[in-house]
């Protein structure tokens, strides 16, 4: 194989990869929180009186996520 087809399929490998990767990735944090969030609101799971009480269940379960 010449080297310059080596390069081409190197670099259309790494650009193939580079595009699953942005198509597979997870969603970014915050859009996360505010997917736990709504959920925990419809399904009236957390009765939290203050917003503060709702934002650390929300960063509780967030961070079990990520495990």
């Amino acid at each position: 194989m010449r080297p310059l087809n080596l390069l081409y399929a190197f670099l259309g490998g790494a650009i193939v990869g580079a595009g699953a990767a942005l198509l597979f990735a997870p969603e970014k944090g915050e859009d996360l929180r505010g997917q736990i969030r709504q959920l925990l609101k419809k399904y009236g799971i957390c009765k939290c009186t203050k917003e503060e009480e709702l934002e650390e269940l929300v960063d509780e379960i967030a961070a079990e996520i990520k495990k």
